[in-house]
């Protein structure tokens, strides 16, 4: 698992970007980068771009360590089709972005607290490793004990994002279903992702 050495909103001022859209975000109020130099506004390089992108997209997933993030670029090259969209796709197919995707944690970094305490059933066997890959069909619920936790109850009653229509859920059973893989385009990022840069940046 990968700690969290920074508070989650230091994560959008450093990025300068409302990550995952919420309405806390320091981002909202002061639209420049912490620090004493932070409110320069510079032309980023071509590196500076595609550095950009990839630490957006890491920090979305949950801060992802940069050795986990690299296995995903490269088993992403090594399918066939568009590196970028399979990327995006390895991503989602997580267990904690699609515990966050079905509203069972209000944030990615509750999610994976929430996979890795145990909380979560996959096809009715518990599954404690943030990273397991969902396959198409695949049905994830809280353990019957973990249904009346009060941070859950509070994250599914969240009004700033929606479940994705390729998943489906029943959030008074606290259970849902993996539909599909998503194409790029159905992932709803409150933010502008980039991972062709993703892509040029590794590729360099």
């Amino acid at each position: 698992m990968t700690k969290r050495l920074q508070a989650k909103h230091k994560i959008d001022r450093r990025l300068g970007v409302n990550l995952w859209g919420r309405a806390k975000s320091p981002i909202n109020k002061r639209d420049y980068r912490p620090g004493q130099h932070g409110q320069r506004r510079t032309k980023p390089s071509d590196f500076g771009l595609q550095l950009m992108a990839k630490q957006r997209l890491r920090g979305y997933y949950g801060n992802i360590g940069e050795r986990q993030f690299l296995r995903y670029f490269k088993e992403a090259v090594r399918r066939k089709g568009d590196n970028g969209e399979i990327l995006i796709q390895l991503l989602e197919r997580r267990l904690d972005a699609v515990v966050y995707r079905l509203k069972f944690a209000a944030t990615v970094f509750a999610a994976r607290q929430l996979v890795n305490h145990g909380h979560v059933l996959v096809n009715g066997k518990r599954v404690n490793i943030s990273s397991y890959q969902i396959q198409e069909g695949d049905e994830i619920e809280l353990r019957a004990k973990s249904k009346q936790m009060a941070p859950v109850l509070m994250a599914i009653e969240l009004t700033e994002r929606d479940v994705p229509d390729y998943m489906q859920v029943d959030h008074k059973a606290m259970k849902g279903t993996f539909l599909r893989i998503p194409a790029m385009g159905d992932v709803p990022y409150p933010v502008q992702m980039e991972p062709n840069l993703v892509v040029e940046y590794y590729s360099r």
